[in-house]
């Protein structure tokens, strides 16, 4: 009998062979956070994620500074001030929601003519985006300030506060051209494969928002002390200073997109593509912050203890969940600019091979939270009550991280395709048609209270995983034309 011989690697040979592979993955790495020139339609796969995600995981954890860092400042005013904080952000709901709207759609047809290797159309499609951001934030700018103080007492604001501090609503609402800006222009690098660059620009946007909020605020050296309103100053600062940076770079033409001069006209055709996939980004994410507010309104049932854990034990998911937002827009990227190259397979492969990559994350960073839960919210609060709502909150969601995870890049996939309309449907069935009344169902005539909202939270998250997994392989977005 022949026997089957197979090459020896002496030990020396593995060590050598593993020290080339971490050497490969931090050379990659570097090159992530630094800038890279690869064409994301050939070449690794692997490497391709690992170059697009790493930016775009850090400039998602970045967005979240800005409320973190204006709460902790304006909290040394007082409660009524941090309420006001709390409560505009509630308001500008609407614009965010605008926003990531409109950088859905940028994405998807960016990253498509990229993908054709037609710049100019690229760089023609997002000056339209920027266009529809400007006006539709002059829509909203004017009356939105002008109506600050009436907008907080509609909030549950009393009287005296809401003029009192309406001056911080004022701002805010009246600079969300900044955000729009923030956001589409973003969506326009992380598109064409420059995701270091939108990390960049809100790493700057925030350094000087944490710089100024002091100083704007308490009255710091040469500053005068604005309270509250210095908060809004030093935010919309920051983020203006920010989007003169994008465009900076957009204007000099020496990264992957540029706009030129010849781009800058209006066109119409483009608009209502950009204005049609738009609509359903923003029906996605004000079909899922809805949903929240229902929840919270069984949750209220219970009692302020309740309320404060189910709070608490939200904001930890949404934070762990921020870096799977900034893998799953890499899968947009890939898909969107793989379809331009006319590569339908590599674009499926790219989503399956993301997806497994935000499943294993995920998978990690939920197995914490269902093993510790106690520890994570009491990083918050001492109250045991609370503690104890907030840990059985954050243990029973966290069982469907896995599900998570691969259901964020789904989803973005299909948006990155120019499907925004599919994950509509899907988010309105998994939210509305299950979520609510499931939530209701368990926590009231079924008795489990508050444990009833979490379940229906994990049962409703899971099934949307399930639903986008069975669209995305059906296919129908490989032929779609943005």
């Amino acid at each position: 009998m022949n026997k089957r011989t197979y090459p020896y690697k002496s030990p020396d040979t593995l060590t050598r062979s593993y020290r080339n592979k971490l050497k490969l993955f931090f050379r990659a790495l570097y090159e992530s956070i630094s800038g890279t020139e690869q064409d994301f339609t050939s070449g690794n796969l692997g490497r391709a994620i690992l170059l697009l995600s790493i930016p775009m995981v850090l400039e998602m954890m970045m967005e979240s500074v800005f409320a973190i860092a204006d709460i902790f400042f304006v909290s040394k005013l007082g409660a009524a001030a941090v309420a006001t904080v709390g409560i505009t952000e509630s308001l500008m709901a609407i614009i965010y929601s605008i926003a990531i709207g409109l950088s859905m759609a940028t994405t998807a047809l960016v990253a498509r003519r990229i993908g054709e290797k037609n710049d100019a159309a690229a760089g023609h499609a997002a000056f339209q985006a920027i266009l529809i951001g400007l006006a539709v934030a002059l829509l909203l700018a004017l009356p939105g300030s002008l109506l600050a103080p009436q907008l907080l007492v509609l909030m549950g604001i009393p009287a005296a506060t809401a003029h009192e501090f309406a001056m911080y609503t004022a701002i805010m609402i009246g600079s969300n051209a900044v955000i729009m800006l923030l956001f589409i222009i973003n969506a326009v690098f992380r598109s064409a494969g420059d995701a270091v660059v939108s990390m960049k620009v809100l790493w700057l946007a925030n350094i000087i928002n944490i710089i100024l909020d002091p100083c704007l605020i308490f009255g710091l050296g040469p500053f005068p002390a604005m309270g509250i309103a210095g908060a809004a100053v030093a935010t919309a600062t920051g983020r203006g200073l920010a989007v003169v940076y994008q465009l900076y770079l957009l204007l000099a033409g020496k990264r992957r997109i540029g706009l030129r001069r010849e781009y800058m006209t209006p066109d119409l055709r483009v608009i209502r593509r950009l204005l049609r996939l738009s609509s359903g980004g923003i029906g996605q994410t004000l079909i899922a912050t809805s949903s929240w507010i229902g929840m919270v309104r069984i949750i209220a049932m219970f009692g302020p203890e309740v309320v404060a854990g189910y709070t608490i034990g939200i904001r930890l998911v949404v934070f762990a969940l921020l870096p799977s937002a900034g893998i799953s827009n890499a899968a947009a990227t890939l898909v969107g600019q793989n379809l331009g190259a006319y590569l339908p397979s590599r674009a499926e492969r790219s989503a399956w091979t993301t997806g497994l990559v935000n499943l294993v994350l995920m998978g990690g960073i939920g197995m914490l939270f269902v093993i510790f839960p106690r520890h994570f919210v009491g990083l918050f609060i001492t109250d045991p009550a609370v503690i104890a709502g907030g840990a059985q909150c954050l243990r029973i969601i966290s069982y469907g991280f896995i599900a998570y995870g691969l259901g964020m890049v789904m989803v973005n996939a299909l948006n990155g395709a120019g499907d925004t309309a599919t994950p509509v449907k899907i988010n309105l069935f998994c939210y509305y048609i299950v979520e609510i009344p499931l939530a209701y169902l368990l926590a009231i005539p079924l008795g489990m209270r508050e444990q009833g909202v979490f379940y229906a939270i994990l049962i409703a998250e899971t099934m949307l995983t399930l639903t986008a997994v069975v669209v995305f392989r059906q296919g129908k977005w490989k032929t779609l034309k943005i």
